[in-house]
Formats: structure tokens, sequence, C-alpha cells
């Protein structure tokens, strides 16, 4: 092997560059490409099997301006994207309205001659072949669900009215649980059409994809109750990746390792190691000293910015404090709203 230089030189490592650059961006491109394609759909509406209309495309698309108006992606996350203060809306709408469909599913799917066990077994089957049957229809764009899921959409949809309209004391310790904003109150054709996107970002993650035993998340967020598993795939993907970065740190460091001898005068100064240092013999110029006025300025920016940080970050994670003092008392709010 030759010296650094000669291994490294100008001409290779703008070709590397330009290697590196096309391989990343193109795999960028036809994954983002992918993921357009096989986005899953908006329907043109959600109806119930007896016709009766629940949301419609444009419901859930105005739904989805006011999720970001109010925060959004500060303010929890959807399909995992955002923060982690407040819930996860599409993992608490998909389990809240698995919750009160397989209650539904008890209900009325009566087995007395089974026991326990097994009967609950054939309930939680009912459900996730309720939850993940994609019902879509492409020609028409109407998704269609049965009346026993249509109650329970209601039900969730009239917990989520109550959240984001903060109605009651129950609510509003939710709130302050969840950090809302304390004003950042919605009117009731808002949290409809919230919860008309909410309840589409759940449909798309426990909705099988067409042919497929995935759903159109891949079986994300993770619910047990309707079979959102980890896929074998995904697994699979995850420790070959892992595997994978080993392997490359681990070349990486035994081929600068078995070069570093080689490579050693390379790393050394052309003049050689400096025998003193040049700064104790320095001498300080007006212009120098007048200079230190710019650091101090951009040290007390600096300060003032880290003090926002801390602010801004508190405000996110407690929501109406800092350091646990309540800044704004909830409760004279919560009576004048009762």
């Amino acid at each position: 092997m030759g010296s650094y230089q000669s291994t490294f030189t100008i001409k290779r490592l703008w070709i590397f560059l330009a290697l590196s650059v096309v391989i990343m961006f193109s795999t960028l491109l036809w994954m983002g490409r992918e993921i357009y394609q096989v986005a899953p759909p908006i329907p043109n509406a959600v109806v119930t099997s007896s016709g009766d209309s629940l949301y419609t495309k444009d419901n859930i698309q105005n739904g989805q301006n006011i999720w970001q108006s109010t925060g959004g992606m500060q303010q929890g996350s959807i399909w995992g994207h955002g923060s982690y203060v407040a819930p996860d809306w599409s993992a608490d709408w998909l389990q809240r309205e698995s919750l009160i469909l397989l209650d539904e599913i008890r209900r009325n799917m009566r087995l007395p001659n089974l026991e326990k066990e097994i009967a609950e077994q054939a309930h939680l089957a009912a459900l996730r072949s309720e939850m993940r049957s994609n019902t879509y229809n492409p020609d028409t764009g109407i998704i269609t669900v049965s009346l026993g899921r249509a109650l329970a959409i209601r039900g969730v949809q009239s917990h989520y009215d109550k959240l984001f309209r903060a109605q009651g004391e129950e609510y509003l310790k939710l709130r302050q649980d969840y950090a809302m904003p304390l004003h950042a109150v919605l009117t009731p054709e808002e949290t409809h059409d919230l919860s008309a996107f909410i309840f589409w970002t759940s449909w798309s993650a426990s909705t099988q994809r067409p042919g497929k035993n995935i759903t159109y998340t891949s079986n994300w967020p993770h619910e047990p109750l309707v079979g959102n598993t980890p896929t074998p795939s995904t697994l699979l993907w995850s420790i070959v990746s892992f595997i994978l970065l080993l392997a490359g740190i681990g070349a990486i460091v035994w081929y600068y390792a078995k070069q570093y001898d080689i490579w050693r005068d390379d790393i050394e100064p052309e003049n050689g190691l400096a025998k003193t240092d040049f700064i104790d013999t320095a001498t300080i110029t007006p212009s120098m000293k007048a200079v230190a006025k710019y650091f101090w300025l951009i040290t007390a920016l600096f300060c003032a910015q880290v003090l926002l940080g801390i602010l801004t970050a508190h405000y996110a994670v407690e929501g109406q404090g800092l350091y646990g003092l309540p800044f704004v008392d909830y409760l004279p709010y919560s009576v004048s709203r009762t």
C-alpha cells in the first residue's frame, strides 16, 4: 500500500463523493416514489352498512389542517412522527376503538357453551377480522363499516370532542397530563373534522393492504388487540442493518489500524511537531482586545438562547409550568367553562 496522499488523491476523493451522493439520493428518490405509490388511500366517504355517513374526504383533509394548526407534531404524534408528550393519536384512537368494539362483540356474540379463554379468543378473532378487513372500494372511494364499528367510532369521537373542547374536570386534567395549551380549544365542527383525520390514520394502521397480510403502515403502531405486531421482515432487516453497521465500522477501524504505521509520516506536520506554544509569546494588540466585546455579546446571546430553550422545552413537557411551578392554574379556568 502507498502513502495516504497516493491512496486518497483529490480525484479519487471527488469520485467517492460523487458516487456516494448519486447512490444515496437515488435510494431516497426511489423510496420516496414507493412510499407515494403505496400510500393509504384517503376515502371520499366513510359510511355505515346502513348508509349513514360518518366522515367525508373534506372532513379528513380539513382535520389534518386543524391538527397542524394546533401544534401538530409538537402536540402528540401521528404514526409515531412527532412529540411523545401527548399520545400517539393513531395508537390512542386504535386502542380506544378496539376496546369499545370488543365490548360490543362480547355483548352480541355470546358463547356460553365455551370455556372463558376460548370464548375470549373467538371474540378477539372477530375483532381482528372486523378491524383488519379492507372494505375500501377503489371504484367509489368509500369505506364501509359495520354498525358495531360505527358505534365504536362515535364513542371515540365523543371522547376526542370532550378532550379537544376541554369539557369537564376529567378532560382538563387529561389535557394537563398531555401538556396541551390551556386555551387552545376547538369548536364542535373542528373536533369532528379532527376526529375524522385521526380515525383515518388509525384505519390505515389497522387495515390490511389489498392482497397482503400487513396493514398500510406495516402493522404500526403496535397493538396486539388487532394483531399489529412486528412483521418477520421488520425483525430480519433490523438485525441485518445492525450487523452491516457493525461490520462497516469494524472494516474502517481495521483498515485504519492496518495503515496507521504507513500513514504516520503523512499525519505529522511537514515541519514536525511544535516544540513550544506560540500563544505564550503572542502580543495582545488593541484590536484583539476590542474583539473581546464581541465575544461577551455572543456569550450573553448564547446564555439567553439556553434559557429560552429551557423555557420552551418545559412548556412543551409540562404545558403550563416550569420545573413544576404552575404559572397558570387550571381550576379557575375549569370552573368558568363548566
